[in-house]
This record gives C-alpha cells, sequence and structure tokens, in this order.
C-alpha cells in the first residue's frame, strides 16, 4: 500500500512539472511516438528541497539515450561548466561541476532528448526541478522566438530572463533563468521566482549566456515580464476506450503566465569596416572588397604603372566593391600590379580613421601562362593537320577567326508588358552610336521606325536598357548596326537582330490589395515560392496593386521601413533599436488569367508566429509534421483492417 501510495506521489508531482514547464501547444511525444519512457523515479526527488548533492539520477521504465544533450539540455540557472550528462541503461545521470547556490531553484529541461533505446520515441518537453533551499519557485512563461526578417521559427536558440533590468546585464552578466527553444521555436523558462524581469533570446556562440559578440543573433522585449498564474475550468474526458466516453468533468488547473510571448531574433548589421580581399581574376581587371560601404572611393596610388587614365572604375553603389578596368596592355601586361590603397578602416576603439596598405596583384594566369597555353594549342592544331595530310584529307584553308565584343540581349517573343530590353557586355563601352541602333515595329507587313530610348542601366557600367511604348500583342524587332560599340580593348560588336513580340493583356491578372491602417512606410513584397521577392511597392493611401502578374501561386510580405530607404533594416541592441517589423498575409494567391483580385489584408490581425504560410517556411512545424504522419500511420492501419475483413 505504501508503495503504491509513493509511486501515486511521483507520477502527480511529474504530472505538475510538465504543466508548469511543458512548452505550450501539443507535447513532442503525441500521439505518433506511443510508447515514450516513464519516469518512474529519481535521486533526489522531484521538486526537493534543500538539495546539496550536485549529482542528479533519473530512472525511466526502459532503456533510453539522450540525443544531442549539448544542444537540446539546458540547466538553469545557466551552468558556466559544461555538465556531465550520461545514460546508463534505464538511467540518466547528470553531474554538474559549477558550485550549487544557496536558496536557488535549479531546472534541468532535457526538452525532447530523452528517447527510448530501440525506438527513439521521445518524452516529450521533460523538464526536472529542484531547490537548494526550504522552497521552491514554480512560476513559468512560454513564448516564440521568430526570426526578424522572415518570421521563421528559430530552433536552439537560447532564451533568458535578466532580474537586473539594466540593459548593460544582458552584455556583462549570465542570465538568471534560461531555456532553450524547440523546433517550432517554443520555449518555457520554468522555476522562476516572484518578480520583475526583462526577456532576451540569444544564439551564444561562445558559451557565457551574455551578449558580448555583435555576429549572435539576438531579441528583446520592449515591455517587462512579470510571471504569475490564475486557475482556469477545463473539461477533463475519461474513455473508457478509444471511441466510448466514460465521464466528463470540469476541473481546475493552473494556467502559468504570460504564455504568449514572442521574440524577434536579429543579427546585428556589421559596423567594422576592413579590407576582405583584392584578387585579379584577369589581367586587365582586379577588384577589391570591403566589408562595408563606404560614402568615398578609397585612393588608389600606382607603384609600378602611371596612374593618369590607366583605369576605368566600376563600383557598387555604396563602394563595397570596386572593379578597376586597365587600359594599356603594357600595364596590365605585368606579372605584379603594385599600388597602395588608403581606405577607411574602423580602429579598436570604434571609430573610422584612413589606413594604407601596400598591395601586389598577381593574376589566375600570367600573361607568358596564356602564350604558352596557346602556343600549344597551336602545335596540337599543326599534328592534327599533319595527320590529315597523311591520310589524304582534303583540308579547307584556314582563316583567322575575327574576335568580337561580347553582347548579351535580353529580349524574346513572349515579352512581358512591364519589362524592357536589356543589353550586357563583357567589357566597358568606351563609344556606341545611337544612329546604328534600331527599334522597328510591324504595321501589317510592313517594319516601322519605332521611337525609344537607349541608357545606361543605373549603377551599371557594362549593362544598358532599351525602352519603348510596348504595346500587348505586337511584334519589333531591334536591329544593331555592325560595330555600333567598341569595348575598352578595341573590340567591335558584330551586327545584331532580335525579335520581340509582348503578351496580350488577357494572359496576365492584377492584384489590388487593401491595407487596413497603412502606414506612408509600408512597403509590400510579392513573393514566389521559393520567397524571393518578385515585386516591391510602396503603400500609397492604403492601396498596394499589382498588374501584369502571370498566372501562379504568391505570396505577400510587408515592412514597415522606417528609414525610408526601401529595404528591411535590421537592429540594433546598444540603441534598443528593434528590427524593422515584417508581416506576412497568411495563405497563399493563386492567380489566373485574365482575372482580378482583390485582397484586403490587416497585417496585425492574425499573431505573428502563425502568419507565415507553412508552405514557404524553411523552418518546418514538427508538430504539423507528426499530426500527418499520425494520420498516415491510421490510414494505413484502416487499410489493413479492411483488407483482413475481405
Amino acid at each position: 500500500m505504501q508503495t503504491k501510495i509513493k509511486k501515486f506521489i511521483i507520477v502527480g508531482a511529474v504530472a505538475s512539472l510538465i504543466a508548469a514547464c511543458a512548452s505550450i501547444g501539443s507535447p513532442d511525444g503525441g500521439p505518433f511516438d506511443e510508447t515514450p519512457p516513464v519516469f518512474l523515479g529519481s535521486d533526489p526527488e522531484p521538486r526537493a528541497l534543500g538539495v546539496t548533492d550536485k549529482r542528479v539520477t533519473l530512472e525511466f521504465d526502459e532503456f533510453i539515450k539522450i540525443e544531442k544533450a549539448a544542444e537540446k539540455v539546458v540547466i538553469s540557472p545557466p551552468q558556466m561548466t559544461q555538465p556531465i550528462i550520461k545514460t546508463n541503461g534505464k538511467k540518466i545521470v547528470v553531474q554538474m561541476d559549477d558550485t550549487l547556490k544557496a536558496n536557488t531553484t535549479y531546472s534541468i529541461d532535457f526538452s525532447d532528448a530523452i528517447v527510448d533505446y530501440n525506438e527513439g520515441n521521445p518524452l516529450g518537453n521533460f523538464a526536472f526541478l529542484f531547490s537548494t533551499g526550504e522552497q521552491i519557485d514554480t512560476l513559468a512563461v512560454s513564448g516564440t522566438v521568430l526570426n526578424a526578417a522572415n518570421l521563421e521559427p528559430v530552433k536552439g536558440i537560447l532564451v533568458g530572463l535578466h532580474s537586473d533590468l539594466a540593459d548593460s546585464a544582458f552584455v556583462t552578466k549570465p542570465f538568471d533563468r534560461v531555456s532553450r527553444t524547440d523546433a517550432d521555436g517554443r520555449f518555457t523558462i520554468c522555476g522562476i521566482a516572484p518578480g520583475t524581469y526583462r526577456a532576451y533570446a540569444l544564439q551564444d556562440a561562445n558559451q557565457n549566456y551574455a551578449f558580448d559578440q555583435k555576429n549572435e543573433m539576438v531579441a528583446f522585449l520592449d515591455s517587462l515580464v512579470v510571471p504569475y498564474t490564475e486557475v482556469r475550468m477545463h473539461q477533463d474526458t475519461t474513455w473508457v476506450d478509444s471511441l466510448t466516453i466514460d465521464t466528463i468533468r470540469t476541473v481546475p488547473r493552473t494556467h502559468y503566465l504570460p504564455d504568449d510571448l514572442v521574440l524577434m531574433a536579429f543579427t546585428e548589421a556589421p559596423t567594422q569596416r576592413y579590407l576582405v580581399k583584392a584578387e585579379r581574376p584577369e589581367l586587365h581587371r582586379f577588384s577589391i572588397f570591403f566589408s562595408l560601404g563606404a560614402d568615398s572611393l578609397p585612393t588608389m596610388v600606382p607603384l609600378n604603372f602611371p596612374e593618369e587614365g590607366a583605369y576605368i572604375v566600376q563600383t557598387s553603389a555604396d563602394h563595397d566593391s570596386i572593379t578597376y578596368w586597365m587600359r594599356d596592355t603594357m600595364v596590365y601586361y605585368q606579372d605584379t600590379l603594385a599600388l597602395a590603397l588608403t581606405y577607411e578602416y574602423t580602429d579598436t576603439a570604434g571609430l573610422l580613421v584612413p589606413r594604407t596598405d601596400t598591395l601586389r596583384l598577381v593574376p589566375k594566369k600570367t600573361r607568358a601562362k596564356i602564350l604558352q597555353e596557346e602556343e600549344k594549342k597551336l602545335r596540337e592544331a599543326e599534328k592534327e593537320r599533319e595527320k590529315q595530310l597523311r591520310r589524304g584529307d582534303t583540308i579547307p584553308p584556314t582563316k583567322p577567326k575575327t574576335k568580337y565584343l561580347g553582347i548579351k540581349i535580353k529580349g524574346s517573343t513572349s515579352m512581358d508588358l512591364n519589362s524592357n530590353v536589356w543589353i550586357d557586355f563583357a567589357e566597358p563601352i568606351v563609344h556606341y552610336s545611337d544612329t546604328s541602333i534600331h527599334l522597328y515595329k510591324k504595321v501589317d507587313t510592313t517594319w516601322v521606325a519605332e521611337p525609344h530610348i537607349f541608357r545606361l542601366r543605373e549603377g551599371q557600367l557594362m549593362g544598358y536598357e532599351l525602352l519603348a511604348e510596348w504595346r500587348p500583342e505586337e511584334e519589333y524587332r531591334l536591329a544593331i548596326d555592325s560595330a555600333a560599340f567598341t569595348g575598352l580593348y578595341g573590340l567591335h560588336t558584330k551586327a545584331q537582330e532580335t525579335k520581340l513580340k509582348f503578351k496580350s493583356l488577357d494572359q496576365y491578372s492584377t492584384l489590388y490589395l487593401t491595407v487596413s491602417d497603412a502606414k506612408p512606410s509600408y512597403v509590400v513584397q510579392l513573393l514566389g515560392s521559393d520567397e524571393k521577392v518578385l515585386r516591391q511597392q510602396r503603400v500609397e493611401r492604403g492601396q498596394a496593386d499589382f498588374y501584369f502578374l502571370k498566372p501562379g501561386t504568391y505570396y505577400v510580405r510587408l515592412f514597415d521601413d522606417s528609414n525610408g530607404n526601401g529595404l528591411w533594416d535590421t537592429g540594433l541592441y546598444e540603441t534598443k533599436q528593434a528590427a524593422e517589423a515584417v508581416y506576412y498575409l497568411p495563405g497563399k494567391i493563386e492567380t489566373r488569367e485574365n482575372w482580378d483580385y482583390t485582397q484586403e489584408w490587416d497585417p496585425k490581425a492574425v499573431p505573428l508566429h502563425r502568419q507565415k504560410p507553412e508552405e514557404i517556411k524553411k523552418q518546418k512545424s514538427v508538430t504539423k509534421e507528426r499530426k500527418s504522419k499520425n494520420a498516415e500511420r491510421e490510414e494505413k492501419k484502416r487499410q489493413q483492417q479492411q483488407q483482413q475483413q475481405r
């Protein structure tokens, strides 16, 4: 009788423990995992008081193992020295090395790391609590960590609480209480004492439980967290079997709150500027790459070639990558180009200061190597010619091949109405003639000259575009005369002709999107199934309309462009600046030809952790996957039973 009572007490204690510390939602050991290990007892007992031993032993009803203990098992308060966690048959032994703090509640959160030895069925969301004092803290908080850029659940990130409310605590002290997110981004921190806390998330690269490396992903809540409990009435159903209900009772149940915290995690933008690399992929050009952009170009002083007119500069918009195209063959035929580069560099105090580096750039293939390869090809061609002569083959006279400037025209007979013709070259253009570029439109059977604009694309050095008043279903012909373009190294283009035809209006659809309580700073992005941005436009007077959409599946994302630069910007903890807010339209939009779609959307109507459509999530929901597998298993059982009945 005493044994039964003791077992009942242990089971009741564990049930209460799991209720306090399990993540909100279906447990990982749900219906698909029919026989997870069963916890039988421990030394010390669950929620024991006055514990002094740093060794904890847990016993289960079958042989078990620990999966990814370093990733999944978290001890709170956090241990600065990694504890030893090992299995021994049906037992788990946790040996802590840090000195136990006085009058402190300790929790060992195993998440779903405990699985049975044979089948790998997990004991979902299992945690163990004990106290070194005369009382045990039982409060708990739960929530979700999402990637601020795309609302993906963040798996395996630490989530911690600080009772020290100063901003500096996060960067100088380890957490008071800590947990880790599961595959759904969910977390529960338990064993919390009454009080007021700040909540943070941290992808702790150096395992010191403090944000001291700028490349660590972080999250913080602006509001304070005050844990509390409340009793709610729930229906408790007792089953006779899988189909028959025995009794339904209304029972009180303690809820641990808040249970809906949402932390938006981000990685801060790099703030250190330095020279990443310099490379010379070809004889005639070299490139320099910086970790960050700058307001101005670096200063380059040649050391073994003349400076004036020696090169053409091709740069990115913010000057973080720069390519120098050398003009003179006598210069770039050199094996080594030496130069002094002065640029802005971030010093140890975090200030931008000038720095000068001497660079010596060697090409992947030197001029001598290129000549050797060309000579080898000539010798091989000559040997082949001699073989042909010996066989008596008729050998046509060889003609020297004319080299032309490389050109690519992006245009086809299936052009979209909202697109223009792009023309790209293999090297910078030093001269071209407008009169050598002709655009014609087909009128009946006659080609009629069509007005057009030919110009350099913004931010490009070798990319141009052709603009015209394109008409649906009309045919056009682009003709480029021979030698219309001259490249930096003297090559000319050969004559080109490209036929163009634009699609009809009834091949497209239109999306009229109305955004509730829209800000002028809202920017809407139309995404493909790979989450690539296909279109982007700012919301104007609560409206974002997308014309000329091809039939297909689309998803909608919105971000609050608070600084007006047209880009999503990450946060900065030092100034407590959160990343720009992101929202997803739940569900997808399917378009068909010649259809108009009207969609009303309140970006804040659905909680953030439920907004992103499951189809485009990279981190799939474990709960939903298990439900799907369970449904498949039940369907197979049903089919087997039907076959047996036949």
